[in-house]
């Protein structure tokens, strides 16, 4: 059987992305460690792969962080949490002098491709994922392959391995909640993105949470879960607001979703906040443009970036590190989208 790279690794007494990095002879590892993984190699017998040399020129010097974007073919781009966490890791990575480069792909197999195309060219020294699924092929691959990666996101796979930073999601659902029973509603629904997404999974445990703990009917059919913003008028959306006991307020994972959520009460000749109330997250600048502007929790997307920069430059500069989690608090910003029942 074919020594892995995880058994030179455990060897050596280093992390599986020191190897891969001392295998390309990667200047952020020192002499002394890159000794010891090659006398470790050379005791299991390792053979690694050629190191194929760089497609193209590189800025003499310069070292490259991909950030790399859920497979999507469109509603990724549309999402301004992407763009504002982009942006954080941009600002940390030119103050440090270091290169980033948006990885895109219309499905996992796309995806998956470039990353291994990016990687195997040397193009790329390591990744920061701006989202956290259940089993996710991009995160087996990157841990398999020993490559350095970040997580924006709490992490399902390796947890223990991986460095991570994120909000305490749970706790902004339960808080989300809360702040409605406080204003009095009882009958409060919840309107989310896919369970595969790690945000949107705790988010929904908070809200189901908050519901236990204030002793509130946890009803299955106030809880729809969509895998995209629906861009047609919503069966299950306009069933939920036409029954005879529909709720009174929701709380939405999403800015974007509850955008769609407000044309489907338009649809139903329902008033915001007088007929339903709704809380959503991210705080973006559609929460501000909507009429009335929504009450939302902000994430803080930019931080979130700004940290997922410095530890992946703070692990690219000092590789033996322990992998770190991170959580960026969240506030509560309230506007004209709900009302006391």
């Amino acid at each position: 059987m074919a020594v892995t790279i995880k058994e030179v690794a455990a060897l050596a007494g280093v992390s599986p992305s020191t190897v891969s990095r001392t295998c390309k002879d990667n200047p952020s590892i020192s002499e002394e460690t890159k000794e010891r993984v090659r006398r470790a190699m050379a005791q299991l017998g390792y053979e690694p792969g050629p190191s194929p040399q760089p497609a193209a020129p590189q800025i003499p010097g310069a070292r490259t962080i991909g950030i790399i974007l859920p497979p999507s073919q469109k509603e990724t781009y549309e999402n301004s949490f992407y763009l504002e966490a982009i942006r954080g890791i941009s600002q940390f990575c030119s103050h440090r002098q270091y290169i980033n480069t948006v990885i895109t792909g219309q499905d996992e197999d796309e995806l998956l491709k470039v990353i291994q195309t990016l990687s195997r060219t040397g193009q790329v020294d390591s990744f920061i994922i701006l989202y956290s699924r259940q089993q996710d092929p991009v995160i087996e691959y990157l841990y398999n392959e020993g490559l350095l990666y970040v997580l924006i996101g709490k992490a399902y796979q390796y947890a223990n391995q991986t460095i991570y930073i994120d909000n305490d999601n749970l706790l902004a659902g339960q808080e989300a909640t809360e702040y409605l029973i406080r204003l009095g509603h009882e009958k409060i629904a919840y309107l989310g993105s896919d369970s595969s997404l790690m945000f949107s999974a705790d988010r929904k445990a908070g809200y189901q949470l908050a519901l236990a703990l204030h002793q509130l009917p946890q009803r299955p059919e106030y809880c729809l879960e969509v895998r995209s913003v629906p861009r047609e008028s919503s069966g299950a959306l306009h069933a939920l607001l036409e029954g005879p006991d529909r709720p009174t307020a929701i709380v939405v994972s999403d800015d974007i979703l509850a955008v769609a959520l407000e044309r489907v009460c338009l649809e139903n000749g329902l008033s915001i906040p007088g007929d339903l109330s709704i809380i959503s997250f991210n705080n973006s600048l559609l929460a501000r443009l909507t009429s009335p502007q929504l009450t939302s929790i902000d994430v803080n997307s930019c931080q979130l970036g700004i940290e997922a920069a410095s530890q992946i430059i703070n692990h690219m500069e000092n590789p033996n590190l322990m992998a770190t989690k991170i959580i960026v608090p969240h506030r509560l910003v309230e506007r004209d989208s709900c009302l006391p029942i």
